[in-house]
């Protein structure tokens, strides 16, 4: 079996990592520091490196060229809960192979561990030189989806391939096609956007493909298209569920042949652009209706990231919002928010996302007469727009998110938290379940998937009357 050295400096980490390793048969070394780790593989090469990046003395960010450069094309494994995307793609850009976002399942670490040792590199392409930014990259959290959104975007921008962007409305969809652009080879490229539902559908082909002089009234001379413009860069299509049937036969064509025909044009011309693309519409469902094509949907879609609404990653809300009284503030006043006042900001649904989040602190940037912002300054929560389109899958997604959250900010941490939420919710379940069955417990129990008399078990423990 392999050998894996562990560099960590949380011994509770290296133990669980020693225990599960040996007990599958690997040679398990642990050093608490990157100087250790590399004094000890001049005695004995790993054949894998699970590495924190956030290490006494030399940072894992840096060890890892030191570790490349002894030990070739050994897979290093990055374990950390990224601070910033930044973060991310400079890990990517030094070697790392994976990544593990603290907390893990240790039992995910060995899959990715089993497949490093196997050889399949999740990073083994030439890795972009990152281009100098003055500003911070403006996607921030530090919960457990955006750290996954952080290492997506890292692992796709020095490719080519078509990126699929969903997401409600406000969560920074645009923000993350900008840094996959960023970050790509095509960085020195345009990266040019295009609102598809504010061009009407007898202009937007000419704008995408350009047209000859000719090709209809108004058209006195060539023009080029977008995607023969991004000439070595990236066309960002936001919106692309508004893109009408037609059009997705001629774009289609255009992102597998690399090629585009201008309207009233008979000669295709080569282009060399990359799509990113962005929706908040349902497209799966789009398909099944026959309003959105299916071989263009799995054609965008070769690589997908869904940005998850701001009230499922309300440990992010903190801080977006310190981040945007930064801004707000004009280096002129160092604007607070009050304890009130952030209790209020993280117990608000955010149905506008982080973009209702960040009108509303300059609203109350400019209301507020102090430094200090109060509840008062803030503006009254917006209107659930999108709960025409929510599912009812996300808004009990929502609910559980929002119960989850007072219960963690709660004083206790008793380890109770699961069994709490299940005797919330399987009794009503129970029970609607039984009166929609007429109070048969055989129909109920084949609706639920379980046995009849475990039916009736849990039916007395809620004690819930059923004949």
């Amino acid at each position: 079996m392999s050998h894996v050295l562990i560099v960590d400096d949380e011994p509770s980490i290296c133990w669980g990592f020693r225990e599960l390793l040996t007990d599958e048969g690997h040679q398990v070394s642990v050093a608490p520091s990157a100087e250790e780790a590399l004094a000890r593989i001049e005695e004995d090469a790993p054949d894998a490196v699970m590495l924190d990046v956030r290490l006494p003395g030399m940072d894992g960010l840096t060890a890892i060229k030191h570790l490349r450069d002894r030990l070739g094309h050994v897979p290093i494994i990055v374990m950390t809960a990224f601070g910033s995307l930044d973060i991310a793609v400079r890990a990517v850009e030094a070697g790392a192979f994976d990544y593990l976002p603290k907390p893990f399942e240790l039992e995910d670490a060995i899959q990715v561990l089993l497949r490093a040792t196997e050889g399949t590199d999740a990073a083994s392409v030439t890795q972009p030189e990152l281009p100098t930014e003055d500003n911070e990259d403006l996607l921030i959290g530090k919960s457990p989806v955006m750290q996954n959104i952080f290492k997506q975007i890292a692992l796709v921008a020095p490719r080519d391939t078509p990126v699929l962007i969903t997401g409600e409305s406000g969560t920074g969809k645009d923000l993350v096609a900008t840094a996959i652009h960023r970050h790509s080879r095509r960085a020195n490229g345009p990266f040019l956007p295009v609102c598809v539902p504010a061009l009407s559908s007898n202009v937007i082909e000419s704008e995408l493909f350009g047209h000859v002089r000719g090709a209809f009234t108004g058209a006195e001379t060539d023009r080029k298209g977008l995607l023969e413009i991004a000439d070595a860069g990236t066309v960002f299509l936001d919106e692309i569920g508004d893109i009408h049937l037609p059009l997705q036969v001629k774009l289609l064509r255009a992102i597998e042949r690399r090629e585009v025909t201008p309207v009233g044009d008979a000669s295709p011309h080569a282009a060399n652009f990359r799509i990113v693309a962005a929706t908040n519409r349902p497209l799966q469902k789009m398909v099944s209706s026959g309003e959105f094509r299916e071989d263009l949907f799995y054609r965008l879609s070769v690589f997908h990231i869904e940005i998850p609404p701001l009230r499922q990653r309300t440990t992010d809300i903190p801080l977006l919002a310190e981040s945007f009284l930064r801004k707000f503030s004009n280096g002129l006043q160092n604007l607070r928010l009050s304890e009130e006042t952030m209790r209020e900001l993280c117990a608000r649904p955010w149905h506008g996302n982080v973009r209702e989040l960040r009108n509303a602190l300059e609203h109350a940037s400019i209301v507020a007469r102090s430094e200090t912002i109060a509840p008062e300054h803030l503006p009254p929560p917006a209107n659930p727009t999108h709960a025409e389109t929510m599912s009812t899958d996300d808004r009990l997604r929502g609910l559980m998110a929002d119960w989850l959250t007072d219960q963690m900010e709660s004083e206790s941490d008793e380890g109770d938290l699961y069994e709490r939420f299940l005797n919330l919710v399987e009794p009503p379940l129970l029970a609607e379940v039984i009166a929609r069955c007429s109070q048969n417990r055989s129909h109920a129990a084949r609706w639920l998937g379980m046995h009849r008399t475990t039916l009736r078990q849990k039916l007395s423990q809620h004690r819930i009357e059923a004949p």
